[in-house]
Parts: C-alpha cells; sequence; structure tokens
C-alpha cells in the first residue's frame, strides 16, 4: 500500500511539473528581454526547470500560497542564482554602479530633494552624455532589482512560501517592504512610473517607451537612475 502511495505522489509530482513547464518559458522570455543579446533563453529555462522541481519539493500547500506563486518565485530566483554565478559583467560596470549610488546619495544629502541627471553628472566631472553611457552599460550589463539593495526578492512576498516560519524574519520583511514602498513613493514621478510598469506589470523596456513615447534606451537609462537612487536611499538594507 505504501508503495502505491510513492508511486501516487510520484506521478502527481511529474504531472505539476508538465504542467507548469510552460510557466519556466514564460518567465525565461520575460528575464530574456531584459538581458544582453548573448544570454540564450535555453540556459534559463534549464535553471528554470532546476527551480521549478526544487519548488515542486518544497511546496506545502496547508501555508495557503498557490504552487503558481509559489513555483514563480523560485524559478526566477534560480534562473537570477545561474546569472549571478556565471557573473559577465566587467568590473568597471561595478565600479561605476557603486559611483553613481554614492554621488546620487551625496547630493540628495546636500540639497534635501531630488537630483536631476545634470547634478549627479556634474558631481562625477562627465558629461551628460557619459553619465546616460554610465546608467545604459550599468543596465544592460547585469540584472538590476531589488536584490540589490541587499534583500533577496523573496523579501517582497511576504508569506508567499511556507519556507520561513521564523516570525523575526517576517517582521523584517514587513518593515523593508513598507520601507521600500514608502521610499519608492518618493521618487520623481517618471522613475515611479517606470519601476511600477516593469515589476508591477511587467512590461519590457520597449513596451514602457511606448507607454512614456521615449526610447527603449531612454527607459533602460530612467530605471537604472530609479534603482540606483533607491539603493542610495536604502543603504541601511545593503550588507
Amino acid at each position: 500500500m505504501g508503495r502505491v502511495n510513492a508511486y501516487s505522489v510520484q506521478q502527481d509530482k511529474l504531472a505539476l511539473l508538465e504542467q507548469h513547464t510552460v510557466l519556466v518559458k514564460r518567465i525565461a522570455y520575460h528575464l530574456l528581454a531584459r538581458l544582453p543579446a548573448s544570454v540564450l533563453v535555453d540556459d534559463l529555462i534549464q535553471s528554470g526547470m532546476i527551480g521549478l522541481l526544487e519548488a515542486s519539493n518544497n511546496f506545502d500547500s496547508s501555508k495557503g500560497a498557490s504552487f503558481e506563486t509559489f513555483a514563480g518565485i523560485r524559478i526566477r530566483g534560480a534562473m537570477l542564482d545561474e546569472m549571478r554565478r556565471g557573473d559577465w559583467t566587467p568590473r568597471s560596470v561595478h565600479r561605476n554602479s557603486r559611483m553613481v549610488s554614492d554621488a546620487i546619495k551625496s547630493l540628495e544629502a546636500e540639497f534635501g530633494r531630488d537630483v536631476t541627471d545634470i547634478e549627479v553628472a556634474e558631481k562625477l566631472d562627465i558629461s551628460l552624455n557619459e553619465y546616460h553611457h554610465i546608467l545604459s552599460e550599468v543596465s544592460s550589463g547585469k540584472i538590476i532589482g531589488f536584490e540589490d539593495l541587499g534583500v533577496s526578492e523573496d523579501a517582497i512576498h511576504i508569506d508567499d512560501n511556507g519556507k520561513n516560519d521564523d516570525p523575526y524574519q517576517k517582521i523584517e520583511q514587513i518593515v523593508f517592504k513598507k520601507a521600500l514602498s514608502e521610499c519608492i513613493s518618493t521618487l520623481p514621478e517618471r522613475e515611479a512610473l517606470v519601476l511600477s510598469l516593469y515589476y508591477d506589470e511587467e512590461l519590457n523596456l520597449r513596451e514602457i517607451g511606448q507607454v512614456l513615447d521615449v526610447s527603449e534606451s531612454r527607459v533602460s537609462q530612467i530605471h537604472s537612475q530609479a534603482m540606483h537612487r533607491l539603493k542610495a536611499r536604502m543603504q541601511s538594507w545593503q550588507s
């Protein structure tokens, strides 16, 4: 009888994996639209399938979250982890990213308000075109996301999985989510809108450009600056 039950559980798991293969492909192609041309969709799908398998092994339906929600987080996380393990970003890009965040933090502390592209460029002693090039290079050279604030993306998906039963960590996640929401609301309107369209509505850069009537490269720059501004303002969350 036990052998029959084990076989039944295994069959259910295989059916679950087959049913959600399309979810892996959807997330892979959504991420691909944000990545350099050198990234292969097959690599994303392969790592995503590993994430799906891990999700099927760890999912607990009694915790209230749907499997698709739980699996989606694990699949995307597996893809991002794979990208980070093979970090092809030049050191100069990482250095420039830190430089931009530090400049924004310094200027906003000095002026007590949002700073403009021109002011940041002047602080860095470079031309506006050079500054925009850095923003585009950083945005295309690596995945800029909430992970760059020093937390995992799970921190903004409270109770989406049953893996974390630590009440103190849950409190930290709640506090972080509130701080992040408040920080985003203080961003310049266009930057906040780009983040909303990108993360909430899941539009890619080209689609956002059509909404805002600007080029895809300009959307990339706005997104990059918004994330650098958030990083500067939420430095206490970074490890």
